[in-house]
């Protein structure tokens, strides 16, 4: 983990990683976003520019487009982004909460956040919010990676967890996964799996592209097939790894949130204004086709 007063990533370095990304790829995005009168240029940073560019393969039209759905659902998916930043809240949830990213690559180079659990009560359980506060400050201080995979520890995940799973929230966070984050996900890796796993696909697999459903493994209790996608080493102590243990961890994670209050702040002010889009204004309804507000609490038997 970064040590405190770790700063944002210089464009110069970005631009030295020999990922193809140019000054000029960025200026040529930099001169769209100045025609969408919805976007809020002055606050949308060249980092904001490179990130999409880089995870849509230097597409020129797609990173528009998921720029675009990325700065859209910031506005739209208030149970991650509204008036985010660093409070008592979010220090108490990254507390229950470890999600880190692990330092240790794989051989791909690819970057692994690490999820577990640290208060196992269910009504403690928002992995949603501590996921969007994380990625966030890895990709100020890091910003383009090859790729990266997801891995969450079900140590200690029960029934009582799933029956608080709203479904919309997961239809929301797997779209956002899926459709507009700014990395490459290029795993989703279940470790330490329970037997009722199965009852959590049947929630997620409704809003599941192929191309995710691909890359999703399921790793049992004692299982050693985790071991075939990452160096085991890189994970935490108590998951049989050799990084720091959970509570090293999470002091980390809260020093480095508490630097980066400041860029919360400013994060905010990455929301589209509906009323100046042109065309129509976007809302949730034309995202998932009016099904919002129309989800319960799945009833688990």
């Amino acid at each position: 983990m970064p040590a405190k007063g770790m700063k944002p990533i210089a464009l110069e370095d970005e631009y030295s990683k020999k990922n193809g990304i140019t000054p000029a790829d960025i200026a040529k995005l930099r001169q769209w976003v100045k025609t969408q009168p919805h976007l809020p240029e002055e606050h949308i940073t060249d980092l904001d520019l490179i990130l999409a560019y880089h995870c849509c393969n230097r597409s020129s039209e797609l990173a528009k487009q998921v720029l675009d759905l990325n700065l859209t659902l910031r506005t739209l998916f208030n149970n991650y982004f509204k008036n985010r930043k660093v409070d008592a809240e979010i220090e108490q949830n990254v507390k229950d909460i470890v999600l880190t990213t692990l330092p240790m690559r794989t051989s791909e180079g690819y970057r692994i956040f690490y999820s577990h659990l640290i208060d196992y009560n269910p009504k403690h359980f928002n992995f949603g919010q501590a996921l969007s506060h994380i990625i966030y400050v890895a990709q100020l201080e890091e910003g383009t990676w090859p790729g990266f995979l997801l891995v969450v520890d079900f140590e200690g995940v029960t029934l009582g967890h799933l029956a608080r799973m709203d479904l919309q929230n997961i239809q929301q966070l797997l779209y956002y996964l899926q459709e507009a984050i700014l990395v490459k996900l290029m795993g989703l890796h279940f470790m330490n799996a329970p037997s009722f796993i199965d009852k959590l696909l049947l929630m997620m697999k409704p809003f599941m592209k192929k191309t995710l459903m691909d890359v999703l493994h399921i790793h049992t209790t004692g299982s050693k097939t985790l071991e075939k996608f990452l160096p085991i080493e890189a994970l935490p102590k108590e998951s049989g790894g050799e990084y720091k243990t959970y509570q090293e961890i999470t002091d980390d994670v809260l020093e480095r949130l508490r630097d980066y209050k400041d860029f919360f702040e400013q994060e905010n002010k990455k929301r589209v204004i509906e009323t100046l889009r042109p065309g129509k204004p976007k809302t949730i309804s034309d995202i998932f086709g009016g099904v919002e507000g129309s989800f319960k609490k799945l009833e688990i038997d």
